[in-house]
Order: structure tokens, then sequence, then C-alpha cells
């Protein structure tokens, strides 16, 4: 059986992994995190790259690590962002954190057992911390020199980032160490803008508990056009269907472009890579058909809302589009 590295470059997932990982996957499972921003009560489809990743984590035979930042979410990530976001109440992270775990459970087996997925709140462990413990444990392994050279800070230098924001790598490496030391947990996963992120707490794991930990990042999407991944022109598309109906986000991936939807299939679905190519070939034949963008379609709706959203969403299609065919005859 191909081990995750080797699974998910197959699905052209991989941006860059630290070395070693490839020889450390290949000697069995392993337990790894990604962690999720609770800023939302709801997961949007570009959220979905890092939970499709776990999932094949876990079909692989390893343990996946959902982290809400319910700390760190009281700071605030600088990565990709131009301004620093507002920060969150407690109570308001624990019911978004609530709500995410059961969209993570169309993707995730939270049962029991040594493949059972967890979720974690970095809360648990931050608010208790204190400042001066931080430092001495945490702080004083790193330069400032060090956290300049980051993309995550180097692009807010003109603009302005708080020390707040400046410190969130220094927290999200302390997550990784503890993980590590607590849950066993080697690997870090994360979209490409968390590289320096997740090196950081490698480098904390090395230094500090003499511990080797590894990252592996995921490509951030976009389309062929040029335009980031998953949002339509409503905006963000959701897994709630309070906030994107079933119909909607079946629509939205019925709407893919020729171009990218070999890539999304191989992104999103399970579908293996030969019955992917398969597809294709038939999809070349007689493109206005769309059978690629169905099988999308049919595929990622039954995962998040299951196979009876899939048929509602085509009788109402068929409803619609079929009666606005007659009002034009």
């Amino acid at each position: 059986m191909p081990h995750l590295l080797e699974t998910l470059a197959a699905r052209d997932m991989v941006h860059d992994a630290t070395p070693g990982l490839a020889e450390r996957l290949a000697t069995g499972p392993i337990t790894a995190y990604i962690g999720f921003d609770p800023t939302a009560d709801s997961l949007h489809v570009g959220n979905l790259v890092p939970v499709m990743a776990l999932a094949w984590l876990q079909r692989l035979g390893g343990r996946p690590i959902a982290l809400v930042g319910g700390g760190t979410g009281l700071v605030g990530d600088p990565s990709g962002k131009r301004s620093e976001r507002p920060m969150l109440e407690p109570e308001t992270v624990r019911r978004n954190a609530d709500a995410l775990r059961a969209q993570l459970s169309r993707f995730l087996d939270f049962g029991p057992g040594p493949t059972g997925a967890v979720m974690r709140d970095n809360a648990e462990w931050l608010a208790p911390l204190g400042l001066l413990e931080f430092l001495r444990d945490t702080g004083k392994h790193f330069t400032i020199s060090y956290m300049l050279q980051k993309d995550t800070v180097r692009s807010r230098l003109d603009s302005g980032i708080s020390f707040t924001e400046f410190s969130y790598m220094l927290v999200q490496a302390h997550d990784f160490a503890h993980l590590a030391a607590v849950e066993g947990c080697e690997l870090q996963m994360g979209g490409s803008d968390q590289w320096g992120n997740i090196t950081a707490g490698i480098e904390l794991a090395g230094r500090r508990d003499g511990r080797k930990v590894h990252g592996l990042v995921l490509p951030l999407l976009t389309t062929a056009a040029g335009t980031k991944f998953g949002k339509s022109e409503a905006g963000n598309v959701w897994l709630d269907p309070a906030r994107t109906s079933p119909y909607q986000f079946h629509q939205f991936w019925l709407r893919t472009d020729d171009a990218d939807v070999e890539r999304l299939l191989r992104f999103f679905t399970f579908l293996p890579v030969e019955d992917i190519a398969a597809l294709m070939v038939e999809h070349a034949r007689d493109p206005a058909a769309r059978v690629a963008q169905r099988a999308l379609a049919d595929e990622v709706t039954t995962r998040v809302h299951g196979a009876g959203a899939v048929a509602r969403a085509t009788r109402a299609a068929a409803i619609l589009f079929g009666a606005e065919e007659l009002a034009q005859a």
C-alpha cells in the first residue's frame, strides 16, 4: 500500500515536505494534525484540501488530529492577511468548534481505536500557560532575525503587524511541540502559506525536546483562470446548508470549468486516479455532457450533505432548467 506522501503526490496535492518524511512514512502509520480556524461556525470549500489530506491519512492507517485554535483564534494568524483580525470570545470559539467537528465527521471517523480521529482545542494548554513560562521555554529558542525572515511576517512589515500577530508563529510552534510530546504527533500539515509556522514548530520540537517531527504543505488552489478557488458570485461556498443550500453547493461543482475538473476530482474525491483518468477520457468524447463535472458534484455533495441531497438537487435542476427551456420554446 502506498504511504501518505505517495498517495497525495499522485493526486498533485503536495506543495512541499520536509526532508525525511517519505522515509518516516515508509516505516508505518503516523499521527498528524492540521489546525482549523474557529472564526466561523462552518467550513467552506476552500478548507476541504486539508480536510481531504487528513481523511487520506486515516484511510492509510494514520491517526488524524483536528486542532481547533481556541487559543490562537484569540490572537489571529497573520498568514495571508493584510490586516489584523478581530479577536474572538471564548464562547464563540466553543460554539464554532462544535459545528466544525460535526462537519469534519463527514470525512473523518472520530470513533475509538488507533486510527480514530480526535479534536483538540489549543486553549486547553495555552490558557493556563504563563507569560514567563512561555518566554523561558519557547521564546528563547527563536531569534528576531529568524522570525523576520518568514514570509508571513515580512509581508506585513510595511502595512504594520502587531506584537500579538508577530508572536503567533511562536504560539503555533508551541502547539506542534505540545502535540508531539502529549499525543505522539510527528507531522503537521497545512496550506503552503503555513510553511513558516510549521517549520518553526519543527525547530522548537527538535531544539527544546529533541524530537524529530515533520511538515507537509498542500497547494493553495486557484482556478485555470487564475482566481482563488472556493468562491461563487455570492461569496464563500459553505458546507453549512443554512449558508449555502445543498442545491447551490451541487451547482457550484457542476459549473467547474473543463480546465479545472480533473484536478478537482483528484483533490476532492476518493476516486482512484485510474478511474479519474478513465472519466476524463469519457468526458473528452462529449464535453457538453459534463460527465466529469457531474461525477465531481455528486461525489462531493454526497460526502457533505448525503446521497438524498444529490437526488433533490438533481430533481430541482431538472425542474428549473426544464421550465426555462419550455419558456424559451
